[in-house]
């Protein structure tokens, strides 16, 4: 596997790998790698001749109130880890390439971004866009994986891409992968590894609660009610606060009062001590 760490040598790298005609799949991410990350690795592999990844900590993703030097980073351990799985190239720029002396531009999505997560992390979104329109732009990949994890990140980008015509990838090549979970239905996150051994048993509940709401909305039952009951769980539980617990259509995130004909995801983020903890769920058979 090669690094490239400018963006000169990223683009000699680039041009390299695309000889013959080979397409090429961009993996974006902030390192502190687990299973999730390595299922986007494959994910991509099966799909493109290469897999392009990157290792970046987006400090404009960060709000003010949030610690951007306690993100764990451990570059040397994530090469390895991606060099086991076949990547053929890892762009680990700085803060310095990416956003140079006198950066000034910002990319705002309105509507997907404003609710559930970007009410809580206000610019949050803005950040989002703007890096991984710059990491679009910089490698031109064929195609794109991102976790469904994160779900309304995943919306974020697909409208951007849809908006700014962009074809290197096109929205439809934009692909969300499976959320990868734990043995007991925990999704994979680096913000796991901050819980407690009592937390961590109580934070499995919140998949399980969730399965639970989506089968009574699925059998019919009244959703505000369901989503009502599923945050009383969540604090009987062990959980500290639910920031949200909603019915939402798939593709604008407008939050739903029923369950219809339209793909449909139930999102959820919760804090458990100092551990916010998101996750999410198609809903129904149109889902």
């Amino acid at each position: 596997m090669q690094t490239a760490t400018t963006l000169e040598v990223l683009r000699k790298r680039v041009a390299e790998l695309r000889q013959s005609g080979a397409s090429i799949a961009l993996v974006p991410t902030m390192g502190a790698l687990h299973e999730g990350h390595l299922s986007l690795m494959r994910e991509a592999k099966n799909s493109c001749d290469h897999v392009v990844a990157s290792i970046f900590v987006n400090p404009t993703q960060f709000s003010p109130n949030e610690d951007l030097d306690s993100y764990p980073r451990q570059l040397v351990k994530d090469s390895e880890m991606l060099e086991a799985e076949g990547v053929a190239l890892l762009w680990a720029p700085d803060t310095q390439q990416m956003y140079p002396d006198g950066f000034v531009s910002s990319i705002s999505v309105r509507g997907v971004s404003e609710g559930f997560c970007g009410a809580d992390r206000p610019g949050h979104f803005d950040g989002v866009a703007t890096v991984v329109c710059k990491l679009f732009n910089q490698v031109q990949p064929d195609m794109a994986f991102f976790g469904e994890k994160d779900f309304q990140q995943l919306a974020v980008i697909r409208t951007m891409a849809r908006d700014l015509d962009l074809t290197r990838p096109h929205v439809d090549s934009i692909i969300g992968v499976p959320t990868v979970r734990e043995e007991d239905g925990l999704a994979m996150s680096s913000r796991n590894r901050y819980l407690s051994a009592k937390q961590r048993e109580e934070a499995a509940m919140l998949s399980m609660q969730m399965r639970e709401a989506i089968a009574r909305i699925e059998d019919g039952q009244n959703v505000g009610r369901t989503l009502t009951a599923l945050e009383d769980a969540l604090l009987g539980a062990g959980f500290d606060r639910v920031d949200y617990a909603d019915l939402a259509d798939s593709i604008t995130l407008e939050k739903l009062g029923e369950l219809g004909d339209r793909p449909a995801r139930l999102l959820v983020a919760a804090r458990i001590g100092s551990t916010r903890l998101i996750d999410n769920m198609p809903v129904g058979q149109a889902a």
